[in-house]
This record gives structure tokens, C-alpha cells and sequence, in this order.
């Protein structure tokens, strides 16, 4: 079965102190396209993250990000008390020098100016290590499901637009012979329009000949009956298929469009044009399989 490119996963982690969430979302791109936003204190990580991430998901403009948040009366900032006494004395002195009062709240200033919060870059243990790697691992195989339940709607979609191209491709066969004899009878009816204008019958019956094979559309039919089967065939082979699809969409494009300019019939073009309107769905939504 066929996997959407598109998809969004996230998990959550829970340690005494610390709460880790990782989210991961996906859509549709050539290629791998990755961009993460990670905390400093998991940089040592992101290289094997990245890895991972590539290795599974193969395709899409990813976006992953990971956050972290203290729990708890836990935290890794600290009031700068040396820095904070700095800033007082500073500022006390300022007001007696201008005779300008000390703001009433002084100490909420001051913990706004620089550096009066500090924080501390701690070692993240081999436990915290095992947590992120536990939560990236859940959120990306979370985006993987998405992908396969989105793929399973893609994969419903195509079945249901190529069966309809193929009824179409059926509906044309009443119409062959018909156009076959009007195109023959409008070019002897303009024939025997031209005053005293005689012609060699073997030499006009040669020519028509010639005329309705250029006109001929079984190749063209047969090569888009193979074309509608090779794609229900491919989407059965399962992941890593976009590209394939794309290009059997393409040819069975090519097909459709010689059928339209060899018609030379208005109930065949209409027909032309509806086989048309279910392949641009097709190749719309071909863009998101991976």
C-alpha cells in the first residue's frame, strides 16, 4: 500500500523533574527537506536525530522540534544574588546623586536587567538521554501511521479515478466506426459539391485508407489500458512509488491527449475531456505519495 507524505506525530515524556515534548509534521517535497529546532543542552543529539529522521521518513519537508519544560519545584535558573547587589548599590546611588526616589518596586526591575537570572547548562544524564530518544522514536512512528492511514485514502482515490478513466476508454467504442463513415461521407459530400470535378475512385479509395489510419486510435487505447494497469500494479508494491506514479500519470496523459487531437468527433472529445478532468486529479494528489 502506498504512504502519504504528509503527517504530524508528537510525544511526550515525563522525567521527576522535567517534562520533554517532541513534535514532527510532514508535507509533501522532492526530496528530504529537515528543519529542526532542538535546546541547546540536546545539540550533542541532533545529528543522530537527523540521521534517524532521514533513514524513515525518506521524503517530505519535515519540520521537528523538540522543547523541554521544568516540573516541579525543579528549575535550572537562578537568581544572580552577587549580580542583583551590583544593580542595587547602582541604582541607590543614582538616586541620591539626582535626588530622584527609589522606584517602589525595585526588585522587579531589577530581576528584569541582565543577567539577573542565570542558567546553568547542566550534563543531561544517560536517563534524560533515553527519555528524548524515547519520544522521537514515538512521535516519528505516530507520523508514520498518519502517513499510512492517509496513503490508504490516496491509494482509495487513485482506484476510483483510474476505474473511471478505464469505463471512459470504453465508452469511446461506439463512436470509432461511427466517425470513421461521417468523416468519409462529409469528404465525398464536398467532393461532389465541385462542378465537373472528376476523380480517380482507386486513387480517392487509397487516400481515404491512408487518411482514417492516421486517424486510427487502437494504439492508443491499448498503450492506456496498459498505463491504467501498470499504475494500480505499482500502488501495490507499497512505499516509495511517488515518483513512479508520476511519471505512468504523465504517459497516461500523453495517451489521452493523441485520443482528443485524432477524434475528429464531438461525443468522442467529450469523453476526451472528462478522461482528462480524472487525471488532473490523479496528478494532484500523486504529488503527496511518497
Amino acid at each position: 500500500m502506498i504512504q502519504s507524505m504528509t503527517g504530524f506525530g508528537k510525544s511526550v515524556v515525563e522525567l521527576p523533574h522535567k517534562k520533554i515534548t517532541v513534535e514532527i509534521k510532514s508535507l509533501n517535497s522532492k526530496q528530504l527537506d529537515l528543519s529542526t529546532r532542538i535546546p541547546q543542552q540536546y545539540r550533542e543529539l541532533e545529528m543522530e536525530i537527523r540521521s534517524e529522521i532521514a533513514r524513515r521518513l525518506e521524503r517530505g519537508k519535515v519540520d521537528f522540534l523538540v522543547y523541554s519544560e521544568s516540573i516541579g519545584k525543579g528549575t535550572s535558573a537562578q537568581i544572580n544574588v552577587p549580580v542583583l547587589e551590583g544593580y542595587y548599590q547602582q541604582v541607590k546611588e543614582a538616586s541620591e546623586k539626582l535626588g530622584i526616589a527609589m522606584p517602589e518596586d525595585c526588585f522587579s526591575i531589577l530581576l528584569r536587567l541582565p543577567d539577573a537570572l542565570s542558567t546553568d547548562s547542566q550534563e543531561i544524564d544517560e536517563t534524560e538521554i533515553n527519555a528524548l530518544k524515547k519520544a522521537v522514536d514515538e512521535a516519528i512512528t505516530h507520523l508514520e501511521e498518519f502517513r499510512i492511514q492517509e496513503g490508504a485514502m490516496l491509494q482509495h482515490l487513485f482506484e476510483e479515478k483510474i476505474a473511471n478513466i478505464a469505463q471512459l476508454l470504453k465508452e469511446v467504442e461506439p463512436y470509432e466506426k461511427e466517425r470513421i463513415e461521417k468523416i468519409k461521407g462529409r469528404i465525398i459530400d464536398a467532393l461532389t459539391k465541385i462542378d465537373n470535378f472528376d476523380y480517380d475512385k482507386n486513387r480517392f479509395e487509397q487516400e481515404m485508407i491512408f487518411y482514417i489510419e492516421k486517424l486510427d486510435i487502437n494504439e492508443e487505447k491499448h498503450r492506456l489500458d496498459n498505463h491504467l494497469k501498470y499504475f494500480l500494479e505499482t500502488m501495490q508494491a507499497g512505499k516509495g512509488q511517488g515518483k513512479k506514479l508520476g511519471f505512468i500519470s504523465q504517459e497516461m496523459g500523453r495517451e489521452i491527449n493523441t485520443l482528443g487531437s485524432k477524434s475528429n468527433q464531438a461525443e468522442m472529445q467529450r469523453i476526451v475531456v472528462r478522461m482528462k478532468d480524472e487525471l488532473e486529479q490523479i496528478k494532484e494528489q500523486v504529488l503527496n505519495v511518497m
